[in-house]
């Protein structure tokens, strides 16, 4: 009686064993594919970093048309942005209302601390131009310049293949700003809206410029010469 009793006992002992067992090595294996995808995820981060470094977005705006409109003041804009050569994009014209014309950006800023000491992210930025407007309109009436969810072309250039991370960040944009623990977990350290604005008049050259770490200015001087002839080639 008692050695059937005793086997019974053992292949008790030998399935929790053998459960035990199962559930440590797939808690083993849990475990190092979470840290082969918190690896997989530095690198990209890296990688995105590295591209951003000392990348300043630039862009020129030129005042092609200003006219009253039934007592409003109108104005269109020319938007000229360069790539990281230098080379500019495909222009994009805007129609303003109003005498001040603003210009908005949504900036995130990577924290400090999502890799180890030394990291590369320190005070570094990826931002959207969102929206530009004049003060006779909203900022729900602004036109977009980036278009959300989709890459900007100075961030994107020559290189068509993008990281499922980075891929992430763009097309989940607006959701970092919203979501305190998805910016967490994409090292985001903030999230936060930038706006320039004055009065834009024609015979002036505006420049944008949106630093790395976040940082968006407005700057005009006299246009020269060859911008204005190029102007008026454009007007005629």
């Amino acid at each position: 009686m008692l050695r059937p009793i005793l086997k019974l006992v053992g292949l008790f002992m030998l399935v929790i064993l053998g459960s035990i067992g199962i559930f440590m090595y797939q808690k083993q294996d849990e475990t190092a594919q979470k840290l082969r995808e918190a690896e997989q995820q530095k690198a990209q981060l890296e990688q995105l970093v590295q591209r951003l470094e000392h990348e300043t977005r630039r862009a020129d705006v030129l005042v092609t048309d200003q006219k009253m409109v039934d007592g409003t003041l109108e104005t269109t804009l020319l938007f000229v942005e360069y790539d990281k050569t230098g080379e500019p994009l495909p222009a994009k014209s805007f129609v303003i209302r109003g005498e001040m014309v603003h210009i908005a950006a949504q900036v995130v800023r990577f924290n400090r601390d999502f890799i180890a000491e030394g990291d590369p992210l320190r005070g570094h930025s990826i931002a959207l131009f969102t929206g530009i407007y004049g003060d006779a309109q909203t900022p729900a009436e602004a036109p977009r310049i980036d278009e959300p969810g989709t890459i900007p072309d100075f961030y994107r250039g020559a290189d068509p293949q993008v990281s499922s991370f980075e891929m992430s960040l763009w097309k989940d944009f607006w959701r970092l700003f919203n979501d305190e623990e998805f910016r967490k977990s994409k090292g985001v350290d903030a999230s936060f809206g930038q706006d320039v604005w004055g009065p834009f008049k024609p015979d002036k050259l505006y420049t944008i410029t949106l630093d790395a770490d976040g940082g968006l200015t407005l700057r005009s001087e006299p246009l020269k010469g060859i911008y204005r002839e190029a102007l008026k080639e454009r007007l005629s």
